[in-house]
């Protein structure tokens, strides 16, 4: 698979791959004016491909914004010629019916560039709905329930489901000629072995070597497909200094492991628990370096473990620096 084409791929072996680059834009951190500017930054410095958070609400009362991703993604995909692709938790706080129209209208109007992870959420995000915040096994479940009613839907059909999700006779209008990729959100081994029953491709976040490899064989010996890709935290700034204070001020409340990432609710909740976290533990979760060389290195790094396609997170606010300097001196080294 292609993250860049609409066609579902096929399994393949890789082999003698090349991997793309590309940016993440963080609709938590960013007014969504500043993050189409970056997008068409970041195509003009050099990288290959874009995707973005879909959040109702940041981690941090710091971070301090959350644009509506869809929206946006429209004038990302005007404004620039990158593919873009969203992660997105059909199912509470979207109907997938609606979740399936988005999708299609976007691969309708930008063919072959357009793709979607989906996931089971995180209650800071679904609590709005007022619906109460199910067991994982119940949200996986209802995940796959709503992947089904999207395809379905991409497919032409005419769609009635009573299940976890209700779905009286939809049927999309305006479709794509050819499906885009439904790619699996993972961050634990067995989600990335179940991503492989439904998932065109996979994703994942940066995590210690050790656990990536576990997460792409598990994902390829369940027979899962397409491609495998990464969206990486960093950090970079003049100074090491710098650096660490960006990834401190901006990330210390996004740490922590399931299940508290996915249960805490609001703003407040993830600014109490994460006012004594160490440096140490979001040196652990972001990579942090003022080195560009060094960053080169990391990110090389991930693509031998076997990533096809590496999307850069700089966790700070400015991107602009950040853009122009791995444009310049961090994707050259990389080509």
């Amino acid at each position: 698979m292609d993250l860049r084409s609409c066609s579902p791929p096929s399994a393949r072996v890789v082999t003698d791959r090349m991997t793309v680059y590309g940016w993440h834009a963080s609709h938590e951190q960013v007014h969504p004016r500043a993050l189409l500017d970056a997008a068409v930054a970041a195509e003009e410095s050099g990288f290959g491909a874009a995707m973005c958070s879909d959040h109702f609400s940041p981690w941090s009362e710091r971070q301090g914004q959350s644009g509506f991703a869809w929206s946006w993604l429209g004038a990302a995909l005007q404004a620039t010629g990158l593919s873009f692709g969203v992660v997105n938790a059909p199912g509470q706080r979207y109907h997938p019916a609606i979740v399936a129209q988005a999708i299609g209208t976007l691969a309708a109007m930008y063919p072959g560039r357009f793709w979607a992870a989906l996931g089971t959420g995180e209650a800071s995000n679904e609590h709005i709905t007022g619906g109460g915040w199910p067991r994982k096994e119940l949200r996986a479940a209802r995940l796959r329930e709503s992947v089904d009613v999207i395809r379905a839907l991409l497919a032409g059909e005419e769609v009635s489901r009573d299940g976890l999700v209700t779905v009286d006779r939809a049927r999309l209008w305006t479709r794509p000629a050819e499906p885009p990729a439904l790619v699996g959100a993972a961050v634990s081994v067995e989600t990335a072995r179940w991503c492989a029953e439904w998932a065109d491709g996979l994703i994942t976040v940066n995590a210690p070597h050790a656990h990536l490899r576990r997460m792409i064989a598990a994902y390829r010996d369940a027979g899962g497909r397409g491609l495998v890709c990464l969206q990486a935290h960093l950090s970079w700034a003049g100074t090491d200094a710098e650096a660490e204070a960006i990834a401190y001020e901006q990330w210390r409340s996004n740490v922590f492991p399931p299940p508290v990432c996915w249960d805490l609710e609001l703003t407040d909740h993830f600014d109490a628990v994460s006012a004594e976290v160490p440096m140490a533990k979001v040196a652990a979760t972001v990579d942090i370096s003022a080195d560009l060389g060094w960053h080169a290195a990391r990110l090389r790094s991930y693509a031998d473990l076997g990533f096809d396609r590496i999307y850069l997170h700089h966790v700070g606010q400015d991107q602009a620096a950040f853009i122009d300097a791995f444009g310049a001196k961090v994707l050259p080294q990389l080509a």
